[in-house]
């Protein structure tokens, strides 16, 4: 192949042979980056799926469309690895969404918009759920129900790339560099965004029952 990998001094030694056929270095990269898909996928994953879908169902689809795309992506890299294999994860996601929830599943203006395509956005609930912890003590349930509740719409009324920001930096621990990428944004201005993202949440979880104590 003129344009192989072996030929594009832009393609990591790893991705290189596992693009020239080593199935252990692919084996390897895989397994490397299925713990930040999982976290993506679980905080994306539409709550009317959750007992039909696991993360891991999502992802093994993704790394089968990783698997056949290998040697396109090796011989012409336009994102890095990672990235890629969050794009494949995120557009199999929204692939599954609309497979089993058809015409309910959410508007498209619930998913985000990236350079690349959409992918489905971080529901306002995960992100309280995620929040709050996981304290189910029947004591102080209904205290968390009425916090989650106020939570969740607070972050509704956020900007929603503002948000979307936060969920790739402090959830999904992406550098500030993949968010400006993934967002078509430049770097300062996601460094901007991620700061006012941040701001904003704090005077929100303040303004809760209980204030901000109750997440440190």
């Amino acid at each position: 192949m003129a344009d192989s990998s072996t030929d594009n001094p832009s393609v990591p030694e790893q991705v290189r042979r596992a693009a020239e056929g080593d199935r252990q270095a692919w084996a390897d990269l895989l397994n490397a980056h299925r713990p930040r898909l999982r976290r993506m996928v679980a905080l994306r994953l539409d709550r009317r799926l959750q007992g039909r879908l696991d993360p891991s169902d999502v992802i093994q689809e993704a790394y089968l469309d990783a698997t056949a795309g290998l040697a396109e992506y090796a011989a012409r890299v336009e994102m890095p690895f990672f990235l890629w294999l969050r794009w494949l994860t995120g557009m199999r996601l929204t692939t599954l969404h609309r497979k089993h929830l058809g015409c309910q599943v959410r508007d498209a203006a619930r998913e985000v918009s990236l350079e690349r395509g959409a992918m489905p956005g971080a529901t306002s609930a995960v992100l309280a759920a995620q929040l709050l912890g996981r304290d189910t003590r029947p004591s102080v349930a209904a205290i968390r129900a009425e916090r989650q509740r106020r939570l969740q719409e607070a972050l509704n009324a956020m900007d929603p790339v503002d948000r979307e920001v936060l969920v790739l930096r402090h959830f999904e621990e992406l550098t500030n560099a993949e968010v400006a990428r993934e967002l078509g944004l430049q770097e300062s201005a996601a460094s901007k965004r991620y700061i006012r993202a941040l701001r904003k949440l704090k005077e929100i979880l303040v303004a809760l029952p209980g204030g901000i104590e109750e997440f440190r």
